[in-house]
């Protein structure tokens, strides 16, 4: 079983900010699907290549995220190594693509939340660059909506996002890292 976590803030007034780029992957991916509220997140779940997948948006603020990931994981009794963290990461170049695994937060205060009710910077991560701006302050930037050029660059991004998404379950994720990064 996989657990596929997309981070973003709840609500409309978050839709196409930096900070939801997590969200926007899922909702790119799986489509308009009926998603379900159970432990503090919208979850969908479904079968990838004869594997059943679940995948969360917590809705408990991109700060407190761990809270929802916890959550699942005790749920459902996962293994850490069967957890992708799709999220933004403000230092890469807008819709650069990284995957990761065992790294710190890196500032990002969502990761930092999660790390710290796993207990472990040991999970795989799906990082998706936003840039960033040092003239506006971090909050307001990665809080403030995409530009249209930004979001023609992310889109390009998103079947990228997609085929990562199915080969989780197929291939080693050092082999993922490998074709992806």
């Amino acid at each position: 079983m996989k657990l596929i976590v997309g981070l973003g803030n709840p609500g409309e007034e978050f839709k196409n900010t930096r900070h939801n780029i997590g969200f926007m992957v899922l909702d790119s991916y799986l489509g308009n699907v009926k998603w379900k509220v159970k432990n503090s997140a919208l979850y969908y779940e479904t079968f990838i290549n004869n594997e059943k997948y679940i995948f969360i948006k917590p809705l408990t603020f991109m700060n407190l995220s761990g809270e929802a990931v916890f959550k699942y994981v005790k749920y459902y009794n996962l293994n850490i190594t069967d957890i992708l963290v799709i999220h933004d990461d403000m230092d890469l170049e807008i819709g650069k693509i990284r995957l990761k695994q065992n790294s710190s937060s890196g500032g990002h205060n969502g990761i930092k939340s999660i790390i710290n009710l796993l207990n472990t910077q040991n999970f795989k991560r799906l990082k998706i660059g936003i840039s960033q701006n040092r003239k506006i302050e971090t909050k307001d930037y990665v809080l403030g909506k995409f530009t249209k050029s930004e979001l023609e660059i992310l889109n390009n991004s998103l079947p990228k996002c997609a085929n990562i998404i199915e080969d989780f379950s197929k291939i080693t994720f050092i082999e993922l890292m490998s074709k992806y990064n």
